[in-house]
């Protein structure tokens, strides 16, 4: 603590009213950085210049506020630097493609012929519920509005693609 007796006042205030400036972070959303924010404001008022201060508390909480503020604009600025430093570095490598390789190009198209083979062999009104389900992200309403069935057959239609697919799925699993 300095000799000044103005500065003493400040610091005896700020400790007279550490918890109530504490509630203050925590009520405006400093959460576990509550503690690290009183501890900078008692940086700064000590490392303020001499002088008296007219209305002690509210210049407590002043700081505390711009200190809180500080630190968020802080912290979303490094997390922004980060995003941006991420997505630089994880473009293209020179020299290498983007594209997949022909054998996952080969292994897709198989995939999709294997896919499609089931989906023949599924009743055409099911396939066709399901083409405007999934692809074209047709309401499951309006689809028995247009087929001129019930929402209950559209869900059993799709349900009996799914389970279909779901087999499917389990033997390119085993594969």
């Amino acid at each position: 603590m300095s000799d000044d007796p103005d500065d003493d006042g400040l610091q005896a205030v700020f400790l007279a009213n550490r918890q109530v400036l504490l509630r203050f972070l925590l009520a405006r959303g400093a959460a576990e950085d509550a503690e690290d924010i009183l501890q900078e404001v008692w940086l700064r008022i000590a490392r303020r210049p001499p002088g008296p201060v007219s209305a002690p508390l509210s210049y407590l909480y002043r700081t505390a506020n711009t200190v809180m503020i500080d630190r968020y604009r802080s912290a979303k600025q490094s997390a922004q630097r980060e995003k941006d430093w991420v997505e630089a570095g994880s473009g293209p490598m020179p020299g290498i493609s983007d594209s997949p390789s022909v054998e996952r190009v080969i292994a897709g198209r198989q995939s999709t012929r294997k896919v499609e083979e089931v989906l023949a062999g599924l009743p055409k009104r099911a396939t066709a519920i399901f083409r405007r389900s999934r692809i074209d992200g047709i309401a499951q309403r309006a689809i028995a509005e247009e087929f001129g069935i019930s929402i209950s057959t559209v869900e059993s239609d799709l349900r009996s693609v799914y389970r279909a697919l779901a087999e499917l799925r389990e033997r390119f699993d085993e594969e």
